[in-house]
């Protein structure tokens, strides 16, 4: 009876054995994983396991779990993730040209921001990535369109963001954005956003509604004016 159990625990290992993936894949974002960045990652792990019949196991990390901001982008360097969704702006260091992205009011519609990331300008910029060697950008991951909210007051003129210190992230464009307006940028990890704004280090930022809902910005801020001013990726 031993011998059987023992023979049945043996075989129990080696089926195990032989379903382990080959290839162990790690994919790393900021946001939760309830936004539609989010939601993209994980129906590519499904259907990546799918198409490789198991061969890859996918494996995503949501909310920074792994990496957070500034960290992400050296990491895939490194080889310690394989897949990262960073917002275009992380790539300023990289591909200066990815700050087009930045630019207010640049696009009519997504339609037109769609045309643009699908065409010639899109698969220029992602060139300008691929020649430093050090990465492939795949393709755009959309985030959606940018708003600001505020802890002080509704900011529906320019003159209404006099003042006010806005959560940016690391660009020379957001920054040239918000100070042409009287603002006080100032560079954030998204991870830091919601106690920056809970303690006062910050009183505004932008960014999507799905940001805004899942990371619970409505609760540390009193209005929110839906702009369309800019584009997350």
């Amino acid at each position: 009876m031993k011998k059987i159990v023992l023979g049945t625990i043996a075989a129990a290992m080696l089926a195990t054995a032989g379903m382990a993936a080959d290839y162990i894949m790690k994919v790393s974002h900021v946001v939760s994983a309830s936004t539609p960045k989010g939601k993209a990652a994980d129906f590519f792990e499904k259907r990546v396991e799918e198409l490789s019949a198991g061969k890859i196991d996918v494996q995503v990390f949501p909310n920074s779990q792994l990496y957070g901001d500034g960290e992400e982008m050296k990491a895939l360097v490194m080889n310690n993730v394989q897949l990262i969704m960073p917002s275009l702006s992380k790539f300023t260091s990289i591909a200066p040209q990815m700050q087009l992205f930045d630019l207010p009011f640049i696009f009519r519609d997504k339609a037109h921001l769609y045309n643009v990331m699908d065409g010639e300008v899109g698969a220029i910029l992602k060139a300008k990535i691929d020649e430093k060697k050090q990465m492939m950008a795949m393709d755009y991951w959309d985030a959606g369109f940018k708003h600001l909210s505020s802890s002080k007051k509704a900011i529906v003129t320019p003159e209404d963001a006099k003042g006010m210190k806005f959560r940016i992230q690391s660009s020379k464009v957001l920054e040239a954005q918000f100070k042409a307006v009287g603002g006080n940028p100032q560079v954030l990890p998204f991870s830091e956003v919601y106690s920056a704004l809970q303690q006062g280090v910050v009183d505004a930022t932008e960014n999507p509604l799905s940001n805004f809902y899942t990371k619970k910005f409505h609760e540390v801020q009193s209005s929110l004016t839906l702009t369309n001013h800019g584009y997350l990726g």
